[in-house]
């Protein structure tokens, strides 16, 4: 039997109409197809713990109720065998005699049960003469009748089936159960790092009246209670610093992100987004807090060495830090600062056939020119800062350097996985940097950030000096499942079926 996107549609309801007469013909025995909670003594793990030892052909003696999805079937004569499964991936075959169960009940057996059903069996726990455990049933009752059917167990589902109807992928496929776990499991030990440095976990809001944190264009919404236009965040930081600014030192968010961008294997417009900051911390603080919380993964998922189609990366040793300007002029062969003239910047470009836009400034080319020739060389992990100041309007001035913002993104594997800066405090340069922005935006970049009047008036009560983190979740779980986005997230955005 094959899934329903392999099957022409004729094939599909013909099947379906079966299944759905098979439902009918419960109803009038007086069977309820969907009863409310089916009754289990055992789940199939504690079954395959509780008897493990069972010698071939033996019978315990003892007796069990077990729950869970036909993912196998074989019907023959007078004796029947199903290979249940559960949550988490655990089968256990169940067996059907007539000697056991009747005429009767096995003859509904083999009338009602499909692929894809969820059936109660109770009987005694036993090994069968092959070794099998098994549980041979001296009844049997519908637990929930599936209407479609199942792929095979062994020609699965295809890949745009295992992310539009991921629900399929995962009754079938554990590695799709582990993705689940594995990224569960990375955000819970994102969340132990972070506690462990004493950070407190907060909620900010998701409905804003002006978006900002980020350059990214935003998702309108309207609050009708308010009649008032409102915004989907794009990103977590201008609430959380109000946070650190009214005395929650540390601080932490990690919660849904919502940019109104493109979709690639590398991007989603929901994505899921961890934001910290740290009172008088900087960006090599928080370097050391973004390369603890990785290791702490990696070492939770068993290795420091990630293989890669791109190459081995070690997450073990020092990390290299790259600077923005020193980088590009390695990687084009000629000096490039913070002064040179656009001339020679569209020059470099042609060289190396990057499309820069003609309105573009000298930083923003610099930026995209750095993005395509140097970001995807940098395997191991790289941390590269000493960015030129409209990479990030929310980062402070560099120290030492005014053309410079103190400010890195952590490259591993040729992709950014996470950001940080030495926080701008200063709400003067701030409300300057956010001027500049709201000029952009009124002059058509949907993606420049808005003036945010009561962000501003935070800072004029006394921001302490701060770093802050910003780590993509998915990203993370990309970089140790070698998957792209769409398999990372549960449920990722996708294109409506049909047009729809």
């Amino acid at each position: 039997m094959t899934h329903d996107d392999t099957l022409p549609a004729d094939d599909l309801n013909e099947q379906m109409r079966f299944r759905l007469q098979k439902r009918a013909a419960l109803l009038d025995a007086g069977t309820q197809p969907y009863p409310v909670r089916p009754d289990r003594s055992h789940s199939l793990m504690e079954v395959r713990e509780q008897f493990a030892e069972l010698a071939t052909g033996e019978s315990s003696g003892k007796y069990a109720a077990v729950v869970g999805r036909v993912v196998f079937i074989r019907n023959s004569g007078k004796l029947c065998f199903a290979t249940l499964q559960e949550g988490d991936g655990t089968r256990l075959q169940v067996m059907l005699s007539l000697a056991e169960i009747g005429a009767d009940r096995l003859a509904d057996w083999k009338a009602h049960v499909d692929l894809g059903d969820h059936v109660q069996v109770h009987g005694e726990v036993i090994s069968s003469r092959r070794g099998e455990l098994s549980v041979m049933a001296d009844s049997w009752t519908m637990a929930s009748k599936a209407l479609r059917p199942l792929p095979t167990l062994h020609a699965g589902v295809n890949e745009e089936t295992r992310v539009r109807q991921r629900y399929v992928d995962l009754m079938v496929r554990e590695e799709a159960r582990q993705m689940v776990r594995t990224r569960a499991a990375i955000t819970r030990t994102v969340r132990e790092t972070l506690n462990r440095h004493d950070y407190i976990e907060v909620e900010t809001p998701v409905l804003q009246l002006v978006h900002g944190g980020a350059t990214a264009r935003p998702f309108d919404t309207h609050l009708n209670a308010f009649d008032q236009k409102m915004t989907l965040r794009i990103a977590l930081e201008l609430y959380l610093k109000r946070a650190v600014v009214g005395g929650i030192d540390r601080v932490y968010e990690i919660g849904r992100i919502f940019r109104n961008e493109g979709v690639d294997s590398t991007h989603s417009p929901e994505f899921t987004m961890l934001e910290c900051y740290e009172a008088y911390a900087d960006q090599f603080v928080m370097a050391d807090r973004m390369k603890e919380i990785i290791l702490a993964c990696a070492d939770l998922l068993g290795s420091r060495t990630i293989e890669t189609a791109k190459g081995t990366i070690d997450l073990d040793g020092d990390w290299a830090w790259l600077g923005v300007y020193p980088g590009l002029s390695s990687a084009v062969g000629q000096e490039v600062t913070p002064d040179t003239p656009v001339e020679d910047l569209r020059s470099i470009a042609d060289r190396h056939e990057v499309s820069l836009d003609p309105a573009w400034g000298a930083e923003k080319m610099v930026l995209e020119l750095f993005s395509e020739i140097v970001e995807p060389t940098l395997i191991q992990p790289t941390f590269v800062y000493d960015y030129p100041p409209s990479a990030q309007p929310l980062a402070r001035p560099h120290r030492e350097n005014p053309q410079l913002i103190e400010a890195w993104d952590l490259i591993i594997g040729g992709m950014e996985r996470g950001t940080a800066f030495s926080e701008l405090i200063d709400p003067v340069i701030q409300r300057e940097r956010l001027t500049e922005q709201s000029r952009q935006a009124a002059a058509g970049d949907d993606e420049a950030m808005q003036l945010d009047e009561d962000f501003l008036r935070a800072l004029e009560y006394g921001a302490p000096p701060m770093g802050g983190i910003g780590l993509g979740i998915d990203r993370l779980v990309m970089l140790f499942t070698n998957v792209g986005i769409r398999e990372s997230i549960l449920f990722p955005i996708l294109k409506p079926e049909g047009g729809q």
